[in-house]
């Protein structure tokens, strides 16, 4: 059996809109996609935030004219809505959708309000499904895609102070499941990928904030398997593969991407 295997330019041709990708894993993604030939579409709700991302994938060596930006709140089902349609007016049509915006804010039963609840199901858990359902004809047209949901370990479970995140990334789990299903014979696959504990800005912020120490992450390593949390690169990897030709029978799968089986010691 003669097996090539090119790593280079795995999505060259394609067009990618990655949600949430002006800072951790989103920008991740958006990076690993342009530098394997994809025109990526960046999301974000800063302006700023977004010209610095095209800026330094741009330095790395990735033509302008394969990068665009758009700015949109996924809290509005319209704004949803218009922001795959400007992947298809900027590059001619949609191949990969990745639905990687979320809010992660914490809360326990006792402390989560119904307008915590409410936006988490709003952001986490409808915008994907607008997202996708907007996403389709446009994947239709090209004769297939993929949809690569960013989910969560906490999906199965969840720590006791992210009750409501829990529920959306469980949600999403089923929703990749079910559309995977009916969009099959479209050649559309759809996959989620739970994520671990990843080092991020925002992880950065929040656990200085628990903890009120800058060096958190000094006695967080030596509690991991591997001696180090999750990157975005790892994720960008995992969504690659995913989003590319090599997972081209994978559909409906979800890929629990920590340093160990979930639920294990």
């Amino acid at each position: 059996m003669n097996i090539q295997r090119s790593t280079a330019g795995r999505l060259e041709g394609k067009v990618a809109l990655v949600t949430g990708s002006t800072s951790g894993i989103g920008a991740g993604i958006a990076t690993v996609f342009a530098h394997e030939g994809a025109r990526v579409l960046i999301h974000g709700r800063n302006a700023e935030a977004g010209a610095r991302v095209l800026r330094e994938i741009e330095e790395a060596g990735v033509p302008a004219d394969r990068l665009a930006f758009h700015v949109a709140d996924l809290l509005d089902p319209e704004a949803c809505v218009g922001l795959v349609a400007r992947a298809g007016e900027v590059f001619n049509g949609l191949d990969v959708l990745v639905n990687n915006a979320g809010d992660f804010t914490r809360g326990t039963i006792d402390e989560t309000s119904i307008e915590l609840w409410d936006r988490q199901m709003a952001l986490n858990l409808r915008a994907p499904f607008v997202l996708t359902q907007a996403a389709l004809p446009l994947m239709r047209a090209r004769g297939g895609g993929a949809v690569v949901n960013i989910g969560s370990v906490n999906a199965y479970i969840g720590g006791m102070n992210l009750t409501s995140y829990s529920v959306t990334k469980g949600g999403l789990m089923t929703f990749t499941k079910n559309v995977a299903q009916q969009v099959s014979r479209d050649h559309i696959r759809v996959n989620q990928i739970n994520v671990g504990w990843t080092l991020t800005e925002g992880e950065q912020r929040v656990r200085t904030k628990e903890t009120g120490r800058e060096d958190w992450l000094e006695t967080a390593l030596p509690t991991r398997p591997f001696g180090r949390l999750l990157s975005p690169r790892d994720i960008a990897l995992a969504a690659l593969y995913l989003a590319s030709g090599e997972s081209a029978l994978v559909t409906g799968s979800v890929l629990d991407l920590e340093q160990g089986p979930v639920g294990g010691s």
